[in-house]
């Protein structure tokens, strides 16, 4: 178990005479240690085969995982270039629309009868109709419009004949 260094006392604690001495000791003992690893050349260090293959596979993984990010920030871009076409094209639209509307309140002003009878006078010279210009025309009594009572008659060869058929009787020989 590790010492605990934590007093309960109010008194100080107290110096061991051979506390730095012991110290020194144990900084030399991790210098050694230290010094041994180091010494060791790197090629002297073999990785065995399954913490090569673990790391190859953490390598792997770590590539995967940013290609996976990269691909999602790829696909966040794209989406907000299209969000920003589509927030153009309504203001468009809406622009288009008012200009629309505008469009259509100044049709149906224009198609006012005064207007048009104002644009007849002035554009084109038009006049309104007087007794002088007036011509009576007298029809005879006579009705132009056939009864239903009448039949009409088709002829029949005329109508079953087609042009597929005509074909088809001039390739045998038929009339």
């Amino acid at each position: 178990m590790a010492k605990v260094n934590y007093q309960y006392e109010t008194s100080p604690r107290k110096i061991d005479p051979n506390y730095s001495k012991k110290n020194k000791k144990q900084k030399e003992e991790k210098n050694r240690k230290l010094k041994v690893v180091k010494d060791i050349p790197r090629q002297d260090v073999k990785i065995s085969e399954k913490q090569r293959k673990k790391q190859i596979k953490l390598t792997i993984i770590a590539l995967a995982a940013i290609a996976v990010l990269f691909t999602i920030c790829y696909q966040n871009s794209q989406i907000n270039v299209k969000f920003n076409q589509i927030q153009s094209q309504k203001k468009e639209l809406a622009t288009l629309k008012k200009e629309n509307e505008q469009t259509e309140v100044n049709i149906e002003n224009s198609l006012n009868l005064s207007n048009i009878e104002q644009l007849a006078k002035e554009k084109l010279g038009m006049s309104k109709l007087t007794n002088k210009q007036t011509v009576y025309v007298t029809l005879p009594k006579k009705d132009y419009i056939e009864s239903a009572s009448e039949k009409i008659v088709i002829n029949e060869e005329e109508e079953e004949s087609n042009w597929f058929i005509d074909l088809i009787k001039k390739i045998i020989g038929e009339k």
